[in-house]
């Protein structure tokens, strides 16, 4: 099949969130249509026109997300008609990146007219030789890893060894920095040991991103013919050792990062296989449906994550049990959410809690009506419902099948602002592409859906 995709202009200006996706068979014939055209803008006058300089949305923007002088990297900028709250404003979609004690990776809208910030959220996601040779490790829990490294030119204190992987052809090379608990990632160096042999207390978090990040991308090329978060073979890089007790790992639209936790609730995060294949389905997702930061579809950002997690770490359908602390098992705390029975975690957040029944739900008529302030509108809780529904789906056909049908879903038919709903017609209808109508795989798609009440 060709699918092909289109955002809806104005004057040449594009609409944000108004995109269709044409799908066309073998004969070039147009099978389905899906996505959404916002109709308002279709039957009134839109005026385009630019009064506000660039540079003065960016200044606005910075000063909107209280962004640090330092920033990781220059903010960018484009026009769009952003529809919010009824009406439709041109603006300047401004996104700003930053590191810290509260990283950033903020999208803010200004309106190119008034100067006035209209909207805004969070979407927190070095070597001379390149000869790639076999190297090994010890992992955060004691696990023994074979590793992809190079040697580094020879100077004064002798021979060094990198976290740097050539080994992969087509692939800009897979690399581990160390952040040295700082928050400044322009001043990170490569991960460097003194032998092959990377087997210090200090060396542990290093070893496992390294060796993590090759397993997520063999997983993606091998079962989805995807070379790299984006397709084409752009670098993957981790950064470990950041921040100071750190108690998170992130994608922040260009990289992985990992805390090494407080020691009480988690140990370093990139123990976590399934935690290093969320933050980069996090990379794919931003390379493929891109689906916004907030509410439903941001609910859906982090099920498609969590999914991918438990795909690839593939002993359980449960998400972090292998970043918990001895403190937080000894209180019975032994992972962050459950595929398989949501209503067995509690949601450890007080402010996200009070918003439902206290556990993360399983089922829409648990979901959690949250304001954007909390959680985004829920995005880390209620994506446990359409997880749910993941898990069903998944016993019925197997993890492989499961996966195929979820990945085309991401890649071929959902779009920046798509909903639960939306989610259900895009993996049904994908397992019919793959299996065919009336097969066993889509039965167990809508049975899934129906069960959490998504319809």
């Amino acid at each position: 099949m060709t699918h092909v995709r289109f955002n809806h202009a104005v004057n040449g200006v594009k609409v944000e969130g108004s995109e269709v996706i044409v799908h066309y068979n073998e004969n070039n014939e147009v099978v389905s249509v899906n996505g959404r055209v916002n109709q308002a803008i279709a039957d009134e006058a839109v005026d385009t026109s630019v009064s506000l300089k660039r540079d003065a949305a960016v200044k606005t923007a910075l000063s909107a997300v209280s962004a640090p002088k330092d920033l990781t990297y220059e903010p960018t900028s484009e026009i769009v008609i952003y529809p919010f709250e009824g009406e439709n404003h041109t603006a300047y979609k401004v996104n700003v990146n930053f590191m810290g004690d509260e990283p950033g990776n903020w999208f803010v809208f200004v309106d190119a007219k008034s100067g006035e910030v209209i909207d805004q959220y969070n979407g927190i996601l070095h070597v001379e030789e390149n000869k790639t040779q076999k190297g090994f490790g010890k992992g955060v829990n004691g696990d023994h890893r074979e590793l992809h490294i190079i040697r580094t030119k020879e100077g004064a204190s002798g021979t060094k060894f990198a976290l740097a992987d050539y080994s992969h052809e087509n692939l800009d090379g897979i690399f581990t920095f160390d952040s040295k608990n700082d928050w400044d990632s322009n001043n990170d160096a490569l991960y460097v040991g003194n032998s092959a042999a990377f087997i210090g207390d200090y060396d542990r978090a290093a070893v496992d991103a390294h060796y993590n990040s090759e397993r997520v991308y063999e997983y993606f090329l091998n079962e989805h013919d995807r070379n790299s978060l984006d397709g084409e073979g752009m670098a993957i890089n981790s950064y470990i050792h950041m921040g100071t007790d750190y108690n998170n790992a992130f994608w922040n639209g260009r990289y992985m990062a990992y805390g090494d936790g407080d020691g009480e609730f988690f140990i370093s995060l990139s123990a976590g296989l399934d935690v290093a294949a969320h933050e980069m389905t996090h990379g794919v997702i931003s390379h493929t449906a891109n689906l916004a930061y907030r509410n439903q579809s941001g609910a859906l950002n982090e099920s498609f994550a969590d999914v991918f997690g438990v795909l690839v770490d593939d002993e359980d359908w449960e998400m972090g049990e292998d970043i918990m602390a001895p403190a937080a098992k000894a209180d019975g705390v032994t992972r962050l959410r459950s595929l398989s029975d949501p209503n067995s975690v509690v949601v450890s957040n007080p402010q996200r809690a009070a918003y439902g029944s206290g556990v993360y739900p399983a089922h829409m008529a648990e979901f959690y009506d949250m304001p954007l302030n909390v959680d985004n509108g829920g995005v880390h809780v209620n994506s446990s419902i359409t997880n749910h529904a993941a898990y069903l789906i998944g016993q019925e056909i197997g993890r492989e099948k499961l996966g195929k049908i979820y990945y085309r879903a991401l890649t071929v038919y959902l779009t920046s602002n798509s909903d639960f709903s939306d989610a259900r017609q895009a993996i049904v209808q994908s397992a019919i592409d793959l299996y065919g109508e009336g097969s066993a795989e889509q039965s167990a798609a809508v049975a899934g859906f129906d069960t959490v009440g998504i319809y």
